[in-house]
């Protein structure tokens, strides 16, 4: 028997709709998907019911590797990969999709990850944690930095939510499954964290005490804080930058 590793956030999704209804909001027949963290290959056995073209498997638990290597060694179109997805590169693929339960420990830090890599990644379905979808919504008031990267980097939408009881062990939280559309843009990764780390520091202190306010005049815009300012707002000081 094997026992889920809180160290790893592992919690395995168990509810058969769910599963369904997961693999039904992406089409996946005949395309390259990519499953992180697929533990017993729950959500594994759906896709592969849904023919993909190509099936890859990122799975940083050892004894689960094993386990998946053995449950799948007939499936020619599977590769399972034993490898922490945090330091992964996915910049070897080619119009991939990638679908995961996302042990909640790595979320956002995954998500922040795989944002950049839209020269490789078309679309995104995760299941997240409920609050932290919510955090990344933008079409919600008061910005933050994940929804000024999501919004600049995706079409982001919370597709359906999850009670906490469709999962083994059953978490504190409810979750939400989302969808990220990568838009096919040309984006400089170092410039807009560099641009993040700086705007969203010191939250109650307005624009003009972080640009040079002398060459950018606009005065409503200097005027708020960070968290007051809309999308376009906040891309105009990024394009000024």
């Amino acid at each position: 028997m094997i026992i889920p590793k809180k160290s790893l956030g592992q919690n395995f999704l168990i509810d058969k709709n769910i599963i369904k209804k997961i693999t039904n909001q992406i089409k996946i027949e005949n395309e390259n998907i990519v499953e992180i963290g697929p533990g017993f290959g729950n959500l594994t056995d759906y896709i592969l019911l849904r023919k993909p073209k190509n099936l890859i498997l990122i799975e940083k638990d050892i004894v689960l590797f094993q386990y998946l290597k053995n449950k799948y060694k007939d499936q020619k179109i599977i590769k399972i990969i034993n490898t922490d997805a945090l330091k992964y590169n996915f910049s070897m693929f080619k119009k991939i999709k990638i679908i995961s339960n996302l042990p909640y420990n790595i979320s956002s830090k995954i998500i922040m990850k795989l944002i950049f890599y839209n020269k490789n990644i078309s679309n995104i379905i995760f299941m997240i944690q409920k609050e932290l979808a919510e955090k990344f919504d933008y079409r919600k008031k008061r910005m933050n930095k994940y929804k000024f990267i999501i919004e600049m980097c995706s079409n982001y939408k919370i597709l359906f939510n999850v009670s906490n009881k469709v999962f083994y062990p059953k978490p504190k939280v409810n979750s939400s499954v989302v969808e990220f559309k990568l838009k096919n843009i040309q984006i400089d990764e170092k410039k807009l964290l560099n641009f993040i780390n700086k705007i969203f520091s010191n939250k109650r202190k307005n624009m003009r005490s972080k640009i040079n306010y002398r060459e950018f005049i606009n005065e409503k815009i200097l005027n708020k804080r960070v968290e007051e300012l809309s999308f376009n707002e906040l891309l105009k000081i990024y394009n000024f930058f």
